[in-house]
């Protein structure tokens, strides 16, 4: 079993989608890396020799910043914008959407399923 950056690679799967798991690297970074190293995006994890792991392992290393390390740097971008007090910092402390989506509905998946909004959960009177 192949492990990078702290993270068991799947065996089963091409060696493309595998590196995915890893946190910061998606489908283009994927192809982009296995393209500069020449490793063929088609064989499995299991089937790659331990060269070639050894290639891919030093190059998200050196080259990419992945995992703890891109975690952190996201964490601490969001407390400079909350200590700046921009608008996107306040978002992120009222748990709203933060790229200009809308709250009237469909933003559940930011809140939780808390009902902060106007109209959301209301229950009707019932009029005698």
């Amino acid at each position: 079993m192949l492990r990078i950056a702290g993270v068991n690679i799947p065996d089963e799967k091409r060696i493309e989608i595998s590196l995915t798991y890893i946190y910061g690297i998606g489908p283009s970074i994927s192809s982009k890396i296995l393209d500069e190293l020449g490793i063929s995006k088609q064989t499995r994890t299991k089937d790659i020799s331990d060269t070639d792991g050894n290639k891919i392992r030093e190059y998200i290393e050196k080259k990419i910043s992945v995992e703890g390390e891109l975690k952190h740097k996201v964490r601490t971008d969001i407390k400079r914008l909350k200590e700046v007090g921009c608008y996107r910092g306040t978002r992120h402390q009222k748990g709203l959407p933060v790229r200009g989506q809308r709250t009237k509905t469909n933003n559940r998946t930011v809140r939780g399923n808390v009902r902060r909004t106007m109209g959301s959960g209301r229950v009707k009177t019932e009029k005698t």
